[in-house]
């Protein structure tokens, strides 16, 4: 389904989360929930997933992440600001 590369990086980031006992939020826009699917791929991610959002419009970012309005204003929804926004 997805090539051998993010195969291993989506087992490594489960693997790694699971020793850690950390579980793993997903946010997403450009990608459609394609880093989610990726890391649900992986046999037993369910220990270390919790869940994921596909933010896709602006008002999706603000309400389900808290992305500040200002932001998208100033920087766009495609931008290092928003990312980094829509992260924390």
């Amino acid at each position: 389904m997805f090539p051998q590369d993010i195969q291993r990086l989506a087992q490594q980031i489960v693997a790694t989360a699971s020793e850690r006992g950390l579980m793993l939020a997903t946010a997403e826009s450009c990608t459609g929930g394609l880093v989610a699917a990726a890391l649900t791929a992986v046999p037993g991610s369910s220990a270390a997933l919790d869940r994921g959002f596909v933010t896709y419009s602006n008002a999706a970012k603000m309400q389900m992440l808290d992305v500040p309005e200002d932001t998208l204003a100033r920087h766009g929804a495609v931008s290092e600001a928003t990312a980094r926004a829509m992260a924390t």
